[in-house]
């Protein structure tokens, strides 16, 4: 199995202006690095109050650039140089100063001047805003964000919490992770733009008494994936999630469920409204037809309980079978002959995609290999890491619906 990283070949230009985020700063470097990017930082002056260069520069592996009189560049033309180099530039922590700058189009130093001097149509200008909650909230800063991104500019953020300063509130710069995620989001080609996708992901937990209950060993990380690919490529997501400890991605709405019914009254009356059905849910097929009220006791000489079980509503077919329905993808995870049990729950279940795997070789695990059953017969995604099998399911997915 061999999968590039996220931001492989990507040459990001990362600039920091002055501010305590500063210090986030030394790890996005890493952050990136890890995803397989290049990264050439730019400091102001401001920024180098914070954090010295030679930090970034140990952690970036590249000389840190700090002003426009650069004699190290043949030219002396940092601004034009680095700025036609780079994929991207992305400005974390963007001050209220430096957003101020960027929106009356000054460029008094290298940051500004290198952003101003970008070709516009392909290297783009990320920032990631940084500053006290009442210096976000001011309104002389609103007309000014409002001015950068007319003029082209993406925000990452800001992210509301605990300020350096002591007091709460918006303007807190996005955890270096989170930006990383944004900007691999960013370069995601947009292929479910303006598109409603309603995904169910993880086990279902069927209560037996108060304290135990049938389930099983799906993880949901392959359908959190699929939530996360759809989010990047650009459509509004709606996730129903059982009892799972994964974190939400980014920018997904998610709805927590326990039983298989609470998922059923969860996605029904969503789905009329969406685009794309992804039913990747492991859903329980039986429940205990009555819950005892009190934990049930285990006692010397009592013979063993037994269950009368009841069928669980089958949600990714009531969804196929409504009138307006969304485009519907089914997932089988089986023991054993996966193709045959595809085909069959391809046809049953009435939806015009069904993704196999083998259960049991894939709950719990990063990787997985896929198997996509359709009219048309059936065809292998080769293993690899469950988010780049989502993206690729993505670019499936859209493709159909524009065919």
């Amino acid at each position: 199995m061999s999968t590039l990283p996220s931001l492989a070949g990507r040459h990001i230009v990362l600039g920091l202006s002055g501010g305590i985020a500063c210090y986030k700063s030394a790890e996005l470097v890493r952050e990136l690095g890890r995803a397989g990017a290049t990264v050439q930082v730019v400091m102001t002056e401001a920024a180098q109050a914070f954090i010295t260069p030679v930090t970034m520069q140990a952690l970036s592996g590249r000389p840190v650039a700090t002003s426009q009189w650069d004699a190290r560049e043949p030219n002396n033309m940092a601004h034009i140089n680095l700025s036609r180099e780079a994929d991207a530039i992305l400005v974390a922590p963007a001050s209220a100063d430096f957003i101020a700058k960027l929106a009356q189009g000054r460029a008094d130093e290298l940051l500004s001047l290198l952003c101003l001097a970008r070709p516009l149509e392909r290297c783009p200008l990320l920032l990631a805003p940084a500053m006290n909650r009442e210096m976000w909230a001011h309104p002389a800063t609103r007309r000014n964000v409002a001015q950068v991104v007319a003029d082209g500019a993406t925000l990452f953020g800001p992210d509301a919490g605990d300020q350096a300063c002591g007091e709460t509130g918006d303007g807190r710069m996005l955890e270096a992770e989170d930006i990383r995620d944004e900007l691999i989001a960013f370069f995601q080609p947009k292929l479910l733009a303006g598109r409603k996708v309603l995904i169910t992901a993880g086990p279902t937990f069927e209560a037996i008494d108060p304290v135990r209950g049938i389930t099983n060993l799906s993880s949901g990380k392959m359908g959190f994936a699929i939530a996360r690919a759809a989010q990047e490529a650009g459509a509004e997501v709606t996730l129903v999630a059982g009892p799972v400890h994964l974190p939400t991605p980014r920018h997904v709405r998610r709805i927590d469920v326990q039983s298989a019914q609470q998922m059923h009254d969860a996605v029904l009356p969503l789905a009329p409204a969406q685009q794309v059905f992804v039913a990747t849910a492991a859903v329980a097929d039986w429940r205990p037809a009555s819950l005892a009220e009190h934990k049930i006791k285990k006692e010397s000489g009592r013979s063993v309980p037994a269950f009368e079980l009841t069928e669980n509503p089958d949600i990714l077919a009531a969804v196929a079978r409504l009138p307006q329905r969304p485009y519907c993808v089914g997932f089988a995870a089986e023991s054993g002959d996966l193709v045959k049990h595809a085909r069959e729950k391809r046809i049953r279940k009435n939806v015009p995609l069904l993704v196999g795997n083998l259960g049991p070789a894939t709950f719990g695990r990063d990787d997985n290999t896929l198997l996509l059953v359709d009219e048309q017969g059936e065809r292998e995604i080769a293993t690899a890491d469950k988010l780049s099998l989502a993206r690729t399911l993505v670019r499936e997915i859209a493709n159909r619906l524009t065919s």
